[in-house]
């Protein structure tokens, strides 16, 4: 039996570690497949609007688009694009006349991805693919959908697409039953499309509409079910699905959410001021109302009211209404719907909050309330900010406009470009008159116009951070 071998004096003992038993373990495990992270970026909403602009411009330059079997002029496709992408509604062609049934069902698409926004269809699909959505993703998804916080994220934008797909369907079909009424000589195949064109164009407010033979919705003018149902996709489409979720759910006023209660009462006060406004100057116009019947008269009335705070569809010769009319519509285009609706404007929510500021400022009220509640000051401050840039997209815009365009005046370039801004789509007959240039203003209005001052500000701008310091506070001189 051997003898362990020792160390003898003198011998040196050199010790070497043994690398297999020092190498790490390595497991293979499987790790779910990693969320894309492109999306979580506040610019991917502008990339987003201006990659589905430039692809419905592409597919809108082909042959097959236009009634004339040519190449689509490159304005023109560039400018309807951006007008359906952004649930605009304004055009420099005929809709029902110069584009094909392929041409029509372009910027059908257009507006159903616009209306609801890319990144939430595009959030949308990668649920249903299975991929969850990143803390950043769902950051970014937060001033689309409305919320003030992330955990209801996922929740409410499923429920959002489910949601307005759901009604969109329902009036789509409700409006071709009805139509097949109204166009006796049409098939039942073309009052379908007629319906589903109409149903998906008015719940997103973009006021596009390819009836044969009328001007916009004027052969619908007498016809109560379709105007009913048309205002009823328009009011939904503007209302946001919050507002819509909090109204189903709580079902008692003294319950509902501020944010709910502001909508709701500033939607029906301009609803009825748009009302009153328009049937006392254009009842007895001989060139809008005058030729109606008495009911007739009022059922317009209550529609273009409806209609042309954003969605911009019109029954009667809408550039015969009187100077007054024009200039309240400017008003209400510029207000527009509820935050994370379908529609633009400033919102109705910012009107809101500014009424609550000026009515405490003018009662001494040290914070701003409202139904009860206290607005924060951030909010405030952000409606302000909405407010100013809002005021100075139109005004930037409209003086671009009166350098630009030699022909035609002041009022009609800036109703234009509030149409533009509040993608409402109502025009005082001057956009297919417009030069280049004067084209490219109004596109880049209506980028603005849906993308949101607010939006763009975060794109564009650092996230807010707590202040460190405070100044010293000193009075400024008001008036």
């Amino acid at each position: 039996m051997s003898q362990a071998w020792r160390p003898r004096p003198g011998d040196v003992v050199v010790r070497r570690p043994r690398l297999a038993q020092l190498r790490p373990i390595v497991f293979q495990l499987a790790l779910p497949k990693p969320p894309s992270q492109r999306l979580a970026s506040p610019l991917s909403i502008i990339y987003g609007f201006l990659f589905l602009v430039l692809v419905g411009t592409g597919l809108l330059l082909l042959p097959w688009a236009n009634t004339e079997g040519k190449m689509t002029p490159f304005m023109t496709a560039f400018f309807t694009a951006t007008s359906a992408a952004t649930v605009t509604g304004l055009v420099v062609v005929d809709t029902a006349t110069y584009w094909t049934p392929l041409g029509q069902g372009i910027i059908w698409a257009l507006i159903l991805v616009g209306g609801l926004g890319w990144m939430t269809l595009a959030s949308f699909l990668l649920l249903v693919l299975g991929q969850r959505l990143s803390l950043a993703h769902q950051l970014v998804m937060q001033q689309p959908l409305g919320l003030h916080q992330v955990g209801h994220v996922v929740q409410v934008m499923r429920g959002t697409v489910l949601t307005f797909l759901a009604i969109e369907a329902m009036g789509s079909l409700l409006l071709a039953w009805r139509l097949k009424s109204v166009l006796p000589d049409a098939s039942w195949a073309t009052a379908l499309w007629q319906g589903v064109f109409h149903g998906v164009s008015a719940f997103n407010n973009a006021g596009f509409a390819i009836l044969p033979g009328s001007r916009n919705l004027s052969l619908l003018s007498l016809d109560v079910p379709s105007l009913a149902v048309m205002m009823l996709l328009i009011i939904l489409g503007g209302l946001s699905y919050p507002v819509m979720a909090d109204l189903v759910r709580t079902r008692r006023w003294s319950r509902l959410a501020l944010d709910t209660k502001m909508v709701v009462v500033a939607s029906l006060a301009l609803w009825t001021a748009g009302t009153l406004v328009v049937l006392g100057f254009e009842y007895a116009h001989r060139a809008t109302l005058g030729a109606l019947p008495v009911w007739g008269k009022i059922v317009n009335a209550l529609f273009f009211s409806v209609s042309a705070r954003t969605a911009g569809f019109t029954t009667v010769d809408f550039s015969g209404m009187n100077q007054a009319t024009f200039f309240f519509i400017v008003a209400l285009m510029f207000i527009g719907t509820a935050s994370a609706s379908t529609g633009g404007g400033i919102r109705i929510n910012t009107v809101g909050v500014l009424v609550a500021t000026m009515v405490a400022s003018l009662r001494g009220q040290q914070y701003v309330n409202a139904f009860g509640r206290e607005i924060p000051a951030q909010v405030v401050h952000r409606a302000l900010a909405v407010a100013f840039l809002g005021l100075t997209i139109v005004f930037v815009a409209s003086f671009f406009m009166t350098f630009v365009e030699r022909q035609g005046n002041f009022l009609s370039f800036l109703f234009e470009v509030v149409s533009a801004f509040g993608t409402v789509g109502l025009s005082t007959g001057v956009t297919p008159q417009l030069s280049i240039a004067g084209k490219v203003v109004i596109i880049l209005t209506m980028l603005l116009g849906r993308l949101g001052p607010l939006t763009l500000a975060l794109a564009l701008m650092p996230r807010e951070r707590p202040a460190v310091l405070r100044f010293a506070q000193e009075p400024v001189r008001i008036a």
